[in-house]
């Protein structure tokens, strides 16, 4: 029996999955043959040269997207004293520290995006077990750890698109640059900006071949292999 349905069959069988593609042919191609029911997001996957075992190779970093995501970011913020009037002021969608430990210790993690002020870390540390593996830890290489007056700043950037990356244990790095429903020139920016981050982070004891590999693809369809020079060819966009 077929792993997959009708309509994932009939794009695979007009997508060649070792074709190399302009990065625009390649969205067009996946919004051509996209038949989900909803707004699928769309995805770039790189393999990259570097080996995540050592530290000093890791690739980390973030990118707001200058289209947006088209998702709805909800936002916590761990935070005490007067970071509190500051981040419900910035718009955060929930705001605390000894109350909504509790309620995560007892299983909720409804929120996309988690904020804290430096002086909440030595509460919200306790949180890792539960927090890290959903990449919802704050962190200062991710740029979530921050000073009150750096709060309304984030939000409004996670608003805005934010999305962070960072290679995993396979050497792989995803990204997710936008929607089905966005215009092409839309997705073309996004996915400029996105390798132009990835571009910037190279670490300086990356040797060789820094982006091997290059695919494009849609919540719910077959990868569309990208030339990895025209990719950093669109970085202009940025």
């Amino acid at each position: 029996m077929s792993r997959h349905g009708k309509n994932y069959r009939i794009a695979a069988a007009q997508i060649e999955g070792n074709e190399l593609r302009a990065p625009k042919e390649a969205i067009d191609l996946l919004k051509q043959y996209a038949s989900a029911r909803f707004d699928e997001t769309f995805e770039l996957h790189m393999r990259m040269g570097v080996d995540p075992r050592h530290a000093d190779q890791m690739v980390r970093g973030v990118v707001v997207m200058p289209r947006g995501t088209g998702k709805t970011v909800r936002i916590l913020v761990f935070a005490d004293g007067d970071a509190v009037e500051i981040a419900k002021e910035a718009g955060a969608d929930y705001v605390g520290l000894d109350d909504v430990i509790a309620q995560i210790q007892g299983g909720w993690v409804d929120f996309d995006m988690a904020i804290a002020v430096p002086s909440a870390m030595g509460k919200v540390g306790r949180l890792g077990k539960v927090l890290g593996p959903r990449g919802l830890m704050p962190s200062p290489k991710s740029g979530t750890i921050v000073q009150p007056g750096e709060i309304k700043r984030v939000i409004e950037e996670a608003r805005k698109g934010r999305v962070e990356y960072r290679v995993d244990k396979t050497a792989n790095i995803h990204i997710a640059f936008g929607r089905r429903s966005f215009e092409t020139d839309a997705l073309l920016e996004n996915l400029g900006a996105a390798v132009d981050s990835v571009m910037r982070n190279k670490p300086s004891t990356s040797k060789g071949t820094y982006i091997r590999k290059a695919f494009l693809t849609t919540t719910m369809s077959p990868s569309v292999r990208v030339d990895v020079n025209a990719l950093a060819a669109i970085r202009t966009l940025a």
